[in-house]
């Protein structure tokens, strides 16, 4: 076991409280459970007869046939074809839909096993947007497409699902569908193996595709920006809203934080993004992040601290059920360091005061200035951290979460004592995306995949991890 300074609590002993708090806690959307008698058909037509197309145009509606109701972001839809060339890729569109085409994902998969007629999959989902079905009732029309990445003619006459006669909307056993990992219609190819464990797989994904800290899509998607006052930090500083951006980098859209001071606590601006929910607990985390070493403008010295982390709330002192994971880069110090450090830490719980901490973590001493992919895998053994598909630390069962937690982004100065200057100052800290896999333990490699599977089919949010 190691243990950490005190100013490191600093964060998880006043940021609970403030963040997590009852009226965050008060605001989290309602959600109806899958069914556990739910059965499901889908029905199927082609917007695109021909043998040959520019685009295949496989159209869906989506009918609870049970007796209780469907949370469509628990539904998956698989349409299996034939790839016109072994390194073919493809993009997917969704045209229109009842339900909004921002309620409706669509990803690329490869069979383990290909047959004459299949060897991918386009695999449609729902967004928690998407809501749910009554009994009875279906989406309505899902106009969807997908077309080779380089646009040339594909042929979809052997593909298995397609069917060129059917023009109007009918039962169509072809596709398959699942609920909540358990599939209740249609028949696959031989050569899919759906091997997702009961209760697992399911995923966050979060390309950070929005236009502002107001855009509604944000908050509808589980995010809050924090305002409220309080630690970690600089006392009297202020969490500032308006200071989460977004942007195009390199082609994908990225969300930057932005601390800055003037030397002064009432001149200090904190920035905090985090889910609304406590929902996340075994499985792998991962976020794409560039932390900085040297400030946007003004002199360099604060210690400044740039995290992505899970987290749930303290609920006495010393509590065993508390849970932290971290990545924490210090690129000025701080916490007795001299210069940039960064730390993984796993917290099994602590006492704010007097203080005690039972923590374990690992550390490079080094510049870790520009983007990193940073990985955290949970099983019931260990926590696992990776960076840049590196492995950075392992740490042991006793530390592992016995609460789902939040999933945590924030930029913040330990105090002002590392620079003493009033001139003012700004430090920056990027977020290209972020995934969480429900009760999985990927690799890098696979988050890597995922990623792009997700990015080459144009998703850029997905979210299908059930409220605790």
């Amino acid at each position: 076991m190691n243990t950490r300074p005190t100013g490191r609590r600093t964060r998880a002993a006043l940021a609970l409280t403030a963040l997590l708090g009852g009226a965050a806690l008060a605001g989290l959307p309602a959600t109806t459970a899958a069914a556990a008698d739910g059965a499901l058909a889908v029905q199927y037509r082609t917007g695109s007869g021909g043998a040959t197309a520019d685009q295949s145009e496989p159209w869906f509606k989506v009918r609870n046939t049970g007796s209780t109701t469907v949370q469509l972001s628990q539904v998956k839809i698989r349409y299996y074809f034939k790839a016109d060339s072994p390194d073919a890729s493809y993009r997917f569109a969704c045209s229109w839909a009842v339900r909004g085409c921002s309620a409706v994902t669509g990803t690329f998969g490869t069979l383990a096993h290909p047959t004459a007629t299949a060897d991918r999959y386009l695999e449609i989902g729902f967004t928690a947007s998407a809501g749910s079905l009554v009994p009875g009732a279906d989406t309505g029309d899902m106009q969807l497409r997908f077309h080779r990445a380089d646009w040339r003619t594909l042929r979809q006459s052997d593909d298995y699902s397609f069917g060129g006669a059917q023009t109007s909307y009918a039962d169509w056993n072809r596709v398959t569908a699942r609920l909540a990992d358990a599939t209740v219609w249609g028949t696959a190819p031989e050569g899919d193996d759906q091997t997702d464990p009961p209760g697992g797989g399911q995923t966050l994904f979060d390309d950070f595709a929005y236009t502002s800290h107001t855009d509604p899509a944000l908050s509808a998607h589980g995010w809050s920006v924090r305002s409220n006052s309080g630690g970690p930090g600089v006392p009297g500083a202020a969490w500032d809203p308006s200071k989460v951006t977004f942007s195009a980098s390199d082609g994908n859209s990225v969300m930057n934080l932005e601390t800055s001071t003037a030397g002064t606590g009432a001149s200090t601006v904190h920035t905090e993004v985090l889910t609304r929910s406590m929902k996340f607990r075994n499985g792998t985390y991962a976020a794409r992040v560039r932390f900085s070493d040297a400030p946007k403008y003004g002199p360099d010295g604060d210690r400044v601290v740039q995290t992505f982390f899970t987290i749930n709330d303290l609920k006495a002192p010393m509590a065993d059920d508390y849970a932290e994971y971290d990545f924490e880069y210090l690129p000025n110090g701080g916490w007795g360091e001299p210069s940039n450090i960064l730390y993984t830490t796993s917290w099994e719980t602590y006492d704010p005061d007097p203080w005690q901490a039972v923590n374990q973590h690992s550390e490079s001493r080094r510049s870790f200035a520009g983007w990193h992919d940073l990985v955290v895998t949970i099983d019931d053994t260990a926590i696992t951290y990776y960076v840049d598909g590196q492995h950075f630390g392992t740490h042991d069962a006793a530390y592992l979460p016995e609460r789902p937690m939040s999933i945590n982004f924030n930029q913040w100065l330990i105090d002002l004592d590392g620079q003493t200057s009033t001139t003012p100052r700004a430090y920056d800290q990027q977020v290209d995306y972020v995934l969480h896999v429900k009760d999985q333990v990927l690799t890098p490699a696979q988050v890597s995949a995922r990623i792009d599977a997700y990015r080459d089919a144009g998703t850029s949010f997905v979210d299908e991890v059930p409220a605790p």
